[in-house]
C-alpha cells in the first residue's frame, strides 16, 4: 500500500510542478511604414534625320517615360529649349549662323496642342497617374516643317535641348 500511495503522490507532484512553472507574458510590436510619392522620368532623343529643303516636313514621335508611385498624379511639361519660344522652338546650327524651326505637340500632326510648360499662352502639359513599377509612356510628336524659313537654312548640324519637368 505504501508503494501505491508513494506512486500516486509522485504523479500529483509531477502534474503540480508542470502547472506551477508555466507562465507567459504578452506584448506587441508596432509595425509601420509610409509609402512616399516619388517619380522618375526618362526621355529619349528626337532625331529628325537629314532634312533636304523643299522635300517635305520631317516628323518623329518618341516617348517620355514617367515612373511614379502607384496612384500618384503627375503632369509633364516641356520648356522652350535653348533657342526660340514655346510657340516656335528653334534648333541652332553648330558654331552659330543659322536656325531651324521645329515644334513639339501632344498629338500627331501640327494641328494639335503644342507641348509646353503650362503657363498661359505657352502650350499645354500632359497629365497622368503612376502605375508603380511600370512606366507611363507620354508620347511627344515632333515636326520640323518644310517652310520658307527652314528652306533657307545653311547646311550643317543643328541641335536644341528641351528640359522635361515632371510635377507630382
Amino acid at each position: 500500500m505504501r508503494k501505491v500511495i508513494a506512486s500516486a503522490l509522485a504523479g500529483v507532484a509531477i502534474v503540480a510542478s508542470g502547472s506551477v512553472g508555466a507562465s507567459t507574458a504578452l506584448s506587441t510590436i508596432a509595425v509601420s511604414a509610409t509609402v512616399v510619392r516619388s517619380c522618375a522620368v526618362a526621355a529619349t532623343t528626337m532625331p529628325f534625320g537629314n532634312y533636304t529643303p523643299g522635300t517635305g516636313a520631317l516628323t518623329n514621335s518618341p516617348n517620355i517615360n514617367v515612373t511614379c508611385t502607384k496612384g500618384t498624379p503627375f503632369s509633364v511639361a516641356l520648356d522652350k529649349g535653348a533657342g526660340g519660344t514655346i510657340p516656335q522652338r528653334l534648333m541652332t546650327l553648330s558654331g552659330g549662323g543659322g536656325t531651324l524651326q521645329y515644334n513639339l505637340y501632344t498629338t500627331a500632326g501640327t494641328g494639335g496642342s503644342i507641348f509646353g510648360d503650362g503657363t498661359t499662352g505657352n502650350g499645354v502639359t500632359v497629365a497622368g497617374t503612376g502605375n508603380g513599377a511600370t512606366a507611363v509612356a507620354i508620347p511627344v510628336f515632333g515636326t520640323l516643317p518644310d517652310n520658307a524659313t527652314n528652306q533657307t537654312a545653311p547646311a550643317g548640324a543643328y541641335a536644341d535641348t528641351v528640359n522635361v519637368t515632371v510635377t507630382y
